[in-house]
């Protein structure tokens, strides 16, 4: 068969303009070798998002990443998670340039983050921070803003590096950069102020409209517009619970004598990292010991323990552990699943994009789940419900029938919820907050977030009992995300005590575990941009063997081979329920 020739012919040299395809199918044409964040100039709405990033080509850039050829590209604003990150980030690069400028004397240390929106910071040489001093800092702030003057980024070697941190006596950088394995580090400049940040920033001081410094506790906190509303500041709560976790977790590292990532790797390296493991594993079993000792003082009075928190805090392993303390204490609570409570699918509220909405408090019955704790309490046999997931239907369960004074334990993340048990007395319950408050940062200025730790607990956790893949646990995060921020964060501060399932440890266990199942991520695909930030976010540490964890650990729950995996409390003969 004879084909037709193709036609090759010489159609001139290289343009000098290249053509840029938005996502929304735009056409933007300008020079080559130009900024990206020229041509998103063009393409910004006034009206939505600030564009602070853009993906080209599917890989994450800063808008000074410069264009040589034609490119497809998607903005990245300030309502998308990569935006959020590179906003915030930029704007404590801002926060710590001014402060050095006013105050060269002091350390500024960005502590913990704040669910409104906000980062807590301290000055341990200045406690209390003052509102005068807190003033002038947001006013030089402001002034570097209306200068919009650029954040130079530089690449230098390793050795220069560590040399320009030495000199400026910032051992915690130092620590840290004494086990990076790249020969190089990306800095940061502006007014002559350099340092390093994790991740990408927004190519001027004119895109850090929006924050403000309100005092806080001993410190103060930066705020900032959180996703949903990008150009505006969330009221600001008062958080004392979250505040003491906080105070109390940073208590425990000064023990551990671990203040950064650092200061970990030295452990490690040193051959000190089963006393860590140990004096942390130690700590949270005191914790939970003098938990069960409060529930106890009160045993006349509470008949409900409440469990809640955000995903992969370990709530599971935290209620077991709690009940053998309470056992010691001569407790014996029954635990009763707040999932079989589930409202047939059909009866299940369904979120803006029609899909039904399992973490809305409406998908629970919670008339039924009410009158079964009031007959349970009163000594009454109750027959109790069982929720079938296969079928999406609400079925009879067991009978049970509790001894005089027997109180419940009720996990699930409605439990400070006040709508979940609106026919039981407050007086008669106990509200416990879990979650994993992580406060070992990288360094002074460049903190770990939380939400990253549970997020690297959970693709573990659903590759080993679920079978998901990374992609698929981190396509799933963000809903699990929204959930969170619209059902759990909200009612944190009802907590009658928080606990901070954080191990200073965890992440150097974690590491060598979880990077395998990030690098099976397709390229090109949106979880992939999370995955390879993850991978270098776990660069900064030392990987250790997982047998070091005692077998009784909150981490058994996400890495396997825990002791409670099967534990379960039998109600007593009387109560014919075995």
């Amino acid at each position: 068969m004879n084909e037709k020739p193709v036609k090759i012919e010489i159609k001139g040299k290289m343009r000098d303009t290249i053509e840029v395809l938005m996502a929304d199918g735009t056409i933007i044409s300008g020079p080559r070798n130009m900024q990206v964040g020229e041509f998103m100039k063009v393409y910004q709405d006034p009206a939505k998002p600030l564009i602070v990033g853009a993906i080209v080509d599917q890989s994450l850039r800063e808008l000074t990443h410069i264009l040589k050829a034609d490119a497809h590209v998607s903005p990245i604003d300030m309502s998308d998670t990569d935006g959020a990150r590179i906003y915030r980030r930029s704007l404590v690069f801002l926060l710590e340039v001014a402060f050095l400028e006013l105050f060269s004397d002091w350390t500024l240390t960005i502590d913990h983050s704040v669910s409104s929106g906000a980062y807590y910071c301290h000055v341990p040489e200045q406690e209390p921070f003052t509102k005068l001093d807190l003033n002038r800092l947001e006013a030089r702030m402001r002034e570097i803003v209306g200068a919009d003057e650029p954040l130079v980024k530089e690449k230098v070697a390793l050795d220069e590096a560590k040399a320009f941190f030495k000199k400026k006596r910032q051992f915690d950088k130092l620590r840290l950069l004494n086990y990076r394995t790249v020969d190089d580090l990306v800095l940061y400049d502006l007014h002559g102020i350099r340092d390093y940040h994790h991740g990408y920033m927004v190519p001027s001081t004119g895109y850090l409209q929006w924050f403000d410094l309100r005092l806080v506790g001993s410190g103060f906190v930066l705020r900032f517009p959180r996703r949903h509303a990008p150009s505006k500041l969330s009221p600001m709560p008062s958080y004392p619970q979250l505040l003491t976790a906080f105070r109390q977790y940073s208590e425990w590292l000064e023990t551990l004598g671990i203040q950064s990532v650092g200061a970990l790797n030295d452990a490690i390296s040193d051959g000190r990292i089963n006393e860590v493991i140990l004096v942390s594993e130690a700590l949270h079993e005191q914790q939970i010991s003098r938990i069960a000792n409060t529930i106890r003082k009160k045993k006349d009075q509470i008949r409900v323990i409440l469990i809640a928190g955000p995903s992969s805090s370990g709530k599971t392993t935290f209620s077991k552990r709690l009940t053998i303390q309470l056992l010691t204490e001569g407790i014996s609570p029954f635990a009763l699943e707040m999932d079989n409570y589930f409202v047939n699918r059909e009866d299940t509220p369904k979120d803006e994009n029609g899909h039904y909405d399992f973490e809305h408090i409406d998908a629970l019955n919670r008339e039924m789940m009410n009158e079964h704790i009031k007959r349970l309490i009163k000594g009454e046999r109750v027959q109790l419900r069982h929720y079938n997931f296969i079928k999406g239907i609400n079925e009879p369960g067991e009978e049970v029938q509790f001894d005089p004074g027997q109180m419940i334990i009720l996990e699930g993340i409605h439990g400070l919820n006040p709508k979940l048990l609106e026919a039981i007395p407050l007086e008669q319950t106990y509200r416990i907050y879990v979650s994993c408050l992580t406060q070992l940062n990288l360094d002074r200025h460049n903190r770990i977030s939380t939400t990253d730790t549970r997020e690297l607990r959970r693709i573990l956790r659903d590759s080993r009992d679920r079978g998901y893949t990374a992609q698929q646990t981190i396509g799933h995060w963000e809903m699990v995300r929204r959930g969170e921020k619209a059902h759990i964060f909200p009612y944190q501060e009802h907590a009658d005590i928080m606990f901070n399932s954080a191990l200073a440890y965890e992440l150097t266990v974690l590491k060598p575990l979880v990077e395998p199942l990030l690098r099976q991520v397709p390229y090109g695909t949106p979880e992939h941009i999370e995955a390879k930030r993850l991978l270098k976010f776990l660069q900064w540490f030392l990987p250790i063997d997982a047998g070091l964890i005692p077998d009784n650990s909150i981490l058994r729950e996400f890495v396997g081979g825990s002791i409670l995996k099967d534990f379960k409390i039998w109600l007593h003969k009387s109560s014919n329920s075995y």
